[in-house]
């Protein structure tokens, strides 16, 4: 016997969290924007994996197991996954590795925050994030590529670093953000594949 869940309730976290890992080789090995695309999609797993799981009848183990190894795989897919991708990108100056340090801290300061209101259940925590949630990364990283490649391309480096301390203000400022509805998966979801279309046939 072995420990931990291993059903279709975890599947799309699961496959996320490889999405990730293959993102990561692939684009440490020169192609970033396959890279970019693996993050998108594994953003389009973290965004649908709760929902899939609920259609599932779970034990209370498995409900539980479900939130943590999500809560961990998002320290890989929205921690981990982008500043490696920047990296491969080579925006690798020693100012740089400090905000990589400051959005590491922020994301992870977003996910034990996120974790504690949902533990408490409190009302807020069913209709509003508190901040950013760092799932949103997975399309605002790879949409701000694609526009930097049409403008300001000369600026990249710059401007591209700068967005993960903008997004790590956004992680941590105590601000308002709807949860989605159905509408808005479906417009997450179209804008993920457009995105995702357009960065693999940029040359």
């Amino acid at each position: 016997m072995v420990i931990g869940t291993y059903n279709k309730t975890v599947l799309i976290t699961y496959i996320g969290i490889c999405l990730s890992i293959v993102g990561m080789v692939v684009a440490l090995n020169g192609n970033s924007q396959l890279g970019l695309v693996c993050f998108i999609f594994a953003g389009i797993c973290d965004l649908f994996d709760g929902k899939f799981a609920n259609l599932f009848k779970r034990n209370d183990y498995q409900k539980d197991f479900g939130v943590e190894i999500d809560s961990l795989g998002d320290m890989i897919n929205f921690v981990a996954f982008p500043i490696i991708l920047s990296y491969s990108m080579g925006l690798r100056a020693w100012w740089q590795l400090v905000v990589y340090i400051i959005y590491a801290l922020a994301a992870i300061t977003r996910l034990a925050h996120f974790n504690v209101m949902a533990k408490s259940g409190s009302p807020a925590a069913k209709t509003h994030f508190q901040g950013l949630p760092v799932t949103y990364s997975a399309l605002l990283f790879p949409t701000i590529w694609l526009l930097l490649q049409l403008v300001l391309s000369s600026y990249f480096s710059l401007v591209y670093s700068g967005l993960f301390l903008v997004i790590a203000l956004l992680f941590i400022v105590n601000i308002k953000i709807p949860k989605p509805g159905k509408k808005s998966y479906l417009f997450f979801g179209i804008l993920s594949l457009v995105v995702s279309y357009l960065i693999l046939t940029w040359r």
